[in-house]
């Protein structure tokens, strides 16, 4: 396999201790709603307010030389990569759609980021990324396609071996979460069900494991930006191949549902990307009744007008 777990335990020695040990515990208040005995995994109380700190500070710390990198993203990858590199000293230049999210882009920056807006959306700003740092003579750091974005995401595995699930449920995005969580879980705990959950508006993931042929899309329609994902990664979905019990597709509505409920119950702010496996519950309940269950909350950036919207 091109991702491992030992190297996942590395992670877990490697990356900055700030993004590790993060809180997991049974939300019963929701659970009761939903009808599961339901673990949340709280990847948001971090300075990057998302999971994505995990992999991007265990792929630069083994990354050699001090130039600058490049790296696009919708957003969460980009605040983790700037964080990690300014760590390091070292200059990092972000490309983002042109639509993205103000929040992060403002956060990259702050960072120390340089970022630079480009394309309709997440995919075609990674296009005109690649392009940019192969003639520049940079490294481009691909978050899905580098193993350690995985491996770093993978030692959340490795935090909710000791938890007792039935199924995990995962969002589902270029497949770094996913892929590193069920390698944990499939080595240390291999009864737990692993399920995967994308937005309905961007389904190009899930239909790539689904037929398992690269199926991509000409556009896309979420409001989960940090899953939305038209062009799929095939080492992403080599790496996912046979780890993945059930693929789950869920709607917008089922998504601001889902953040509601858990700002109303778990007291927390999740961004769209981070309440898709609340969604899926929602969705799905007669399906996990009566089961423990456990998802992660991957990301919790939202514009002061968006949870004005989505949180009301």
């Amino acid at each position: 396999m091109r991702i491992s777990f030992a190297r996942i335990e590395e992670a877990a020695r490697t990356i900055d201790p700030v993004f590790l040990g993060t809180p997991q515990y049974a939300c019963e208040a929701l659970g009761d709603e939903l009808g599961v005995d339901l673990v949340l995994k709280v990847e948001t109380a971090n300075p990057v307010r998302s999971f994505k700190g995990r992999g991007a500070s265990y792929c630069v710390a083994g990354l050699e030389g001090d130039g600058p990198l490049v790296c696009a993203s919708a957003g969460n990858f980009g605040q983790a990569m700037a964080y990690a590199c300014r760590a390091r000293r070292r200059p990092l230049i972000v490309y983002a759609g042109e639509t993205a999210n103000a929040l992060k882009v403002e956060r990259m920056r702050a960072l120390g980021a340089e970022v630079r807006q480009a394309g309709a959306d997440f995919d075609a700003a990674k296009e005109a990324a690649r392009g940019y740092a192969r003639d520049a003579g940079l490294r481009f750091v691909e978050d899905g396609l580098e193993a350690a974005t995985a491996e770093g995401a993978g030692t959340i595995g490795l935090e909710m071996r000791s938890l007792r699930l039935d199924a995990v449920l995962v969002p589902l995005g270029n497949g770094a979460l996913l892929a590193g969580v069920a390698l944990a879980l499939r080595t240390l705990a291999p009864a737990v069900k692993i399920v995967s959950v994308q937005a309905a508006g961007a389904p190009a993931m899930t239909e790539s494991l689904r037929s398992c042929r690269v199926v991509r899309h000409e556009a896309m329609s979420t409001i989960a930006d940090g899953i939305g994902v038209r062009v799929p990664i095939p080492e992403a979905l080599n790496d996912l191949a046979g780890i993945v019990d059930e693929t789950l597709l869920v709607e917008e509505q089922s998504l601001v549902a889902a953040m509601r409920m858990i700002h109303r119950h778990a007291g927390l702010v999740v961004e769209p990307s981070g309440a898709a496996g609340v969604a899926a519950l929602l969705e799905n309940t007669s399906y996990f009744l009566g089961r423990r269950a456990g998802t992660i909350l991957c990301g919790g950036n939202l514009t002061a007008a968006q949870m004005r919207e989505w949180l009301a």
